[in-house]
């Protein structure tokens, strides 16, 4: 296990505003060499996190997108088959067609494995999957090795990654998949840290401007029958819209007169439900 003491620490990036709880469980979860397990709603910065951590301390990114049809093996490695018959038949390659492991490629997890320097592996949206595969996927990640059947050989990771892995909370998950990581709940920002974040992205914002938009922000996420809640990331492009707009008064937001909800708002249903309440509002 890595000395706590020696360890790189991640303090935030440029672009990603942190606080004090978050930073220390990254920390300790690299130093335990554990996965971390980020929980919350859609726009509270799980992924963008990994992202951070890789760019703050020099490390590649490898994001293994789960959706319910992947299987565990596919996220290690593939077998072309299919190249390797086309091979045979039209015998125009420079590979070896009676050498399987020309037509072994890494999956996600394997290339974290194999790669010269250690990495960061973003594991997004494991309730997605199966109870099966996340169970097995940590066993590989707790030994840090998998299997090739088709070649009768075992891939041992050169350089532990460092793991993150989110969670929409859509589904439970496992009680000893759970009990094999870290956990955080990252929360929605507050007023106050969201003041922040933006002050990050729009470091010369007008105050009433910023004042303006948070304010309205908020009231909006608190509309009734609304499915998707606009999110930080449609915060920050409904700023850049309005900052574009030459004819845009802060003040006129004050009246109702909220422009641009399209950005703010992306199904259907929850434009409309916002637009009639907007209107009965004024």
């Amino acid at each position: 296990m890595s000395n706590p003491g020696n360890m790189n620490a991640f303090t935030g990036a440029e672009k990603y505003v942190l606080d004090e709880e978050l930073a220390k469980i990254v920390n300790i979860s690299m130093a335990l060499e554990m996965p971390l397990l980020l929980k919350g709603e859609p726009g509270t910065g799980k992924t963008m996190l990994a992202h951070a951590i890789a760019q703050t301390l020099d490390m590649p990114l490898i994001v293994l997108n789960v959706k319910s049809s992947l299987k565990l093996v596919d996220a290690l490695y593939q077998y072309d088959t299919l190249t390797r018959l086309n091979d045979s038949r039209f015998g125009d390659s420079s590979r070896d067609v009676s050498n399987i492991e020309e037509y072994i490629r890494m999956g996600k997890i394997g290339q974290a494995f194999v790669g010269e320097k250690k990495t960061v592996l973003l594991i997004d949206e494991i309730d997605k999957a199966d109870t099966d595969f996340q169970d097995d996927m940590l066993d590989v990640l707790d030994q840090m090795e998998f299997d090739i059947i088709e070649i009768d050989k075992t891939v041992k990771a050169r350089n532990r990654p460092v793991i993150v892995i989110t969670s929409n909370a859509k589904k439970d998950l496992s009680d000893p998949f759970l009990g094999r990581c870290n956990f955080h709940h990252i929360a929605f920002p507050d007023p106050e840290m969201m003041r922040r974040i933006i002050i990050v992205h729009f470091p010369d914002i007008d105050n009433d401007l910023l004042d303006t938009c948070v304010k309205t922000f908020y009231g909006l996420r608190e509309l009734n029958g609304i499915e998707k809640k606009p999110a930080t990331r449609e915060l920050i492009n409904w700023i850049r819209a309005l900052k574009l707009d030459p004819d845009f008064r802060p003040k006129d937001m004050v009246h109702g007169k909220i422009p641009f909800l399209g950005i703010l708002y992306k199904k259907s249903p929850d434009y409309q439900q916002a637009l009639q309440q907007i209107r009965r509002r004024r």
